[in-house]
């Protein structure tokens, strides 16, 4: 049987092929393209020699899926819609495959020739055998014709009978019908269906006989194969068992030594352990003892350190231990009363530091004790410890202002107090001068507190700054180990820590040979650290006080604040860096509320003062004073605080818009009343008035100095001299000046008022322009003053008073630019304003005084007649009123002025006897009427060219005559 079926073939390589796939003809690999589903139904169905495939695609792809139908497109809905989009176009060849060619295989069929004559040569010498019998090759196909006999559905892999379809395909039941006699043939049928069904497995089994005996040689070669295998297998477990002989030795010769020493080790590690134990249990036990002794000492800080260090160690080193029980609680109860011990402390240093006298050099209250409550309270996370010295600040600036009102109403004689029972009525009782003398001490003790207060915070601010640094610095030392210890995990032979000896692993064994040095280099160091706080008594040896967890964790410098004092800063404060920057903002938060206190407290007293209206009444110069010092407080808080308070900066404002609505009141009456008793006379200049001008000239807008008794000899001038020009001026406009000057040396004074006194003055201006216009052009000065008339030496005066005043608008306009913010430069548009008002004024003058001798030309020369004698009545009256004009003004007004006043004058003159000689019907015709006309306009033209200052005035009298013919 073995032979039979060793001497089968068995398909290999390639030549199985031959049995087992069915030649193909090539043309029929290509699978057949089958026509796109129709997209119009509508339309005839497409010829097989119109169908289409994707190599007929010659357009867009959406016109290809819409109609690939190239036939009947015409009709098509796209195509009467979109237009030649659809038509056929030719394809471009593509520029990125080259045009091939014969000439391109020319080399490959040079190079393959002589193989393909050779290959062809071997052929003829050696034809191919046939592996395989041709009697096989036909079994193979009978087989395979047989076994497609079988009907497709026994092959599918989801075949079930369960299934309805499957088992109705399998066994049609409509063959098996009784009805209508037919039994005999239905028995047949089922007959026949089991024979068919009894084929089927025939042939099955068959092929897979078959397919067992084609591959009978594989199953004959593994049980020949066998006996090699269970050869190698012993000869495998033969060398294991040597091997294991071996490793058997070297464990005796080379490990168990070695694994002796590590035990020993272990052991000898584990007792240097339960000492340090007995040592720690020893200095822990001394901790409530030493915490008494710290306390005594008011080291807060280093027994807040060592109880923490304590817990610490209960919590990780002794955990557990029963006689250590209740130490945790006890030590807790401890912590929350030094927390209250700190907060009293505190308390009392700051009623202490801010109460002591204020005389007192020292800005600085126990530098020590203040930084070490302050790292204390930092430690324990007591933060409100600022509210309690904002508190006390507040208190310490109430007693300043009593003590101080106290220590000056004692040392008045004038007071009784035990009539006046009230302090605030005792120190309204002060006159200014005393009042003045106890706000400036009150501001000077207030200035030396806020020092002392800057001082303190300071120290505190230090001390948080230099917490937060730690903080900072102690990340940056944590960030080494870790790396160096990650680098030092990756290190370790991991092949060795498998080894386990008394449940410890080796590598442990390694590392806590090489950890125990270090933390005994650590100990020493720490114990010899001068800075280090005592953890015991005196009982317990040094050594005692150094703990593995206090070494390991603890990490402590000595930080030095400005004071001189070393303070151990330590990771305990457990202080986050935003806690830490919004402490020390409220630190500099507290300083710019202690300014902020001192105002408050300033104002109110200052208010307290100004109940019956003291302050309102102060004069200009005691206003000042009292302004300066004010403002020199509020320069010396701001330099110390380094923020300005703006409370008492605004009762300063408010009193000084009340002391500006008083001091303009006060000189708006006191013009309107010189205004009521101006006679509207050229008054003389005192000599006083002349040097004001004069200094105003040279620059300084303020008001001079009175000298010594020289100036009272120097007699008054009939003009004032401004600049080389005389002006006549009435005495209110001297007075006016002056009022001026006021203003401005108050804004030098005051400069918080320049706006309220740029608003005032312009007010005043516009006050005097418009009541001069009332008094003056609307004759008001008839009731007032009780004038007969208002004359023009009146109106000319008025007018030179005006020119005076339009010529220092422009003076007073940049004193006040120079002390205005740039952003207030619009409020000097009301000088503008009112220089164009007296401007208009003066202009109204002007035009009053050409309409006096308009209406007195039209009623002299309405009734002018050209008869003899020459020169006429008429004329002789015009030259009189003339004169009497150029006598009024000239002395007043200017050369220039005078003259262009008397050319309108003239301009009047000329137009009224143009009308006139029109009316009388005179010409220029050389007769008898000519002539007496010229000879009067030649004795007026030399009359008034006679006069003083008009000898070069261009009348050109000859535009009276009209032209006739």
């Amino acid at each position: 049987m073995a032979s039979s079926h060793s001497s089968s073939p068995v398909p290999q390589g390639s030549s199985s092929d031959v049995f087992f796939k069915k030649e193909v003809d090539p043309a029929k690999h290509i699978r057949p393209v089958q026509s796109l589903p129709d997209v119009c139904p509508k339309e005839p169905t497409v010829t097989d020699e119109h169908r289409w495939t994707i190599y007929h695609s010659k357009v867009n792809l959406p016109a290809a899926l819409n109609d690939p139908r190239l036939a009947k497109r015409e009709s098509d809905f796209f195509t009467k819609t979109w237009g030649l989009d659809f038509v056929d176009t030719e394809v471009i060849p593509s520029f990125y495959l080259p045009q091939i060619s014969k000439e391109h295989f020319t080399v490959y069929q040079q190079e393959i020739s002589q193989r393909e004559k050779i290959h062809e040569r071997c052929k003829k010498i050696c034809p191919p055998k046939d592996t395989f019998d041709r009697t096989l090759l036909h079994t193979h196909d009978k087989s395979r014709t047989d076994l497609e006999q079988v009907p497709k559905i026994f092959m599918k892999p989801d075949f079930a009978l369960d299934d309805s379809l499957t088992f109705n395909s399998v066994l049609p039941w409509s063959h098996f019908n009784t009805a209508g006699g037919k039994g005999n043939r239905d028995a047949a049928s089922s007959k026949l269906l089991q024979e068919k069904l009894s084929h089927y497995l025939d042939i099955v089994e068959v092929n897979i006989a078959h397919q067992i005996s084609l591959r009978s040689e594989a199953f004959f070669h593994a049980m020949t194969s066998q006996h090699e295998l269970q050869d190698y297998l012993k000869k495998t477990s033969q060398a294991v068992k040597m091997l294991r002989d071996k490793i058997a030795q070297i464990d005796k010769v080379m490990c168990e030594g070695s694994l002796h020493i590590l035990r020993l080790a272990l052991t000898r590690n584990n007792c240097v352990k339960v000492y340090n134990k007995l040592k720690l249990m020893a200095t822990v036990h001394q901790t409530q003892p030493t915490v008494q002794v710290l306390l005594s000492t008011s080291e807060f800080v280093g027994a807040l350190d060592l109880i923490a260090t304590t817990q610490e160690v209960l919590q990780q080193e002794l955990q557990g231990i029963h006689s250590f029980r209740h130490l945790g609680s006890q030590l807790c109860e401890l912590e929350k009363l030094i927390d209250k011990m700190m907060i009293a402390e505190f308390s009392t240093y700051s009623h202490s530091d801010l109460n002591r006298p204020l005389e007192d050099d020292c800005q600085i209250l126990e530098e020590e004790r203040l930084v070490s409550l302050v790292f204390g309270l930092l430690k324990q996370r007591k933060l409100n410890f600022l509210e309690i010295y904002s508190e006390e600040m507040i208190i310490t600036a109430k007693n300043i202002i009593k003590q101080c009102v106290i220590n000056k109403v004692s040392q008045i004689e004038d007071i009784d107090t035990d009539v006046v029972l009230k302090l605030a009525d005792q120190m309204r009782m002060l006159n200014f001068l005393q009042w003045f003398d106890l706000l400036k001490d009150i501001f000077s003790k207030f200035t030396i507190f806020l020092q002392r207060v800057k001082a303190t915070l300071n120290i505190i601010h230090s001390v948080v700054l230099s917490v937060l640094d730690k903080n900072q610095r102690t990340r940056e030392l944590e960030e080494i180990p870790q790396q160096k210890n990650a680098a030092k995990d990756n290190s370790l032979d991991t092949e060795v820590a498998y080894l386990i000896h008394e449940g410890m692993f080796i590598s442990d064994a390694f590392s806590e040979s090489e950890l125990t040095p270090i933390a005994i280099d650590t100990t020493s160091q720490r114990n010899a650290s001068p800075n280090s706080e005592p953890c015991s008594s005196d009982s317990v040896s040094e050594p005692e006080c150094a703990t593995d967890s206090s070494s390991s964790k603890e990490q402590t410098s000595s930080s030095v604040t400005p004071g001189a004092v070393d303070i151990m800063v330590n990771e305990d404060m457990k202080l986050t860096d935003l806690e830490l920057g919004k402490l020390a903002n409220n630190v500099q938060e507290l300083l710019y509320s202690a300014s902020d206190i001192c105002h408050d407290r300033a104002v109110k007293f200052l208010m307290s003062r100004a109940k019956d209206g003291f302050l309102e009444k102060l004069n200009s110069t005691e206003f000042i004073t009292l302004s300066r010092l004010m403002e020199t407080f509020i320069l010396e808080t701001e330099q110390i605080c380094g923020r300005k308070s703006m409370s008492l900066l605004g009762a300063l404002q408010s009193q000084a818009n009340k002391f500006v609505n008083r001091f303009h009141e006060e000189r708006k009456t006191k013009l309107s009343l010189l205004l009521d008793n101006e006679r509207w006379k050229q008054a003389d200049v005192p000599a006083e008035f002349q040097d004001l001008v004069d200094s105003i000239a040279d620059g300084k807008i303020a008001l001079p100095e009175k000298k010594s008794g020289a100036t009272e000899e120097r007699k008054p001038a009939e003009v004032l001299i401004v600049e080389g020009q005389q002006y006549a001026v009435v005495g209110t406009v001297l007075l006016l000046i002056r009022i001026i000057l006021e203003y401005c040396q108050c804004v030098d004074n005051i400069p918080s008022v320049t706006t309220d006194m740029l608003t005032r003055l312009s007010d005043l201006l516009k006050y005097f322009n418009s009541r001069s216009c009332q008094l003056v052009l609307g004759a008001g000065a008839l009731q007032v003053v009780g004038l007969k008339t208002i004359t023009t030496k009146n109106l000319a005066l008025s007018s030179r008073c005006l020119q005076l005043i339009v010529h220092y608008i422009p003076v007073i306009r940049a004193h006040f630019e120079a002390r205005l913010q740039p952003k207030q430069y619009s409020m000097l548009r009301h000088f503008d304003h009112i220089t164009k008002d007296y401007h208009d004024h003066i202009a109204e003058i002007s035009a009053k005084l050409v309409a006096i001798m308009d209406s007195l030309f039209d009623k002299l020369l309405s009734k002018y007649e050209v008869k003899a004698p020459v020169p006429s009545a008429c004329f002789r009256n015009i030259c009189k009123q003339m004169a009497k004009m150029h006598e009024a003004i000239f002395d007043l007004l200017p050369e220039e002025q005078t003259q262009m006043l008397f050319l309108r004058i003239n301009a009047s003159y000329k137009l009224h006897l143009k009308k006139q000689l029109s009316h009388l019907n005179v010409i220029n015709d050389g007769g008898p009427q000519n002539g007496l006309v010229t000879a009067d306009v030649a004795f007026y033209t030399g009359n008034l060219q006679a006069l003083k200052g008009l000898k070069d005035l261009d009348l050109n009298m000859a535009e009276i005559w009209e032209q006739k013919r």
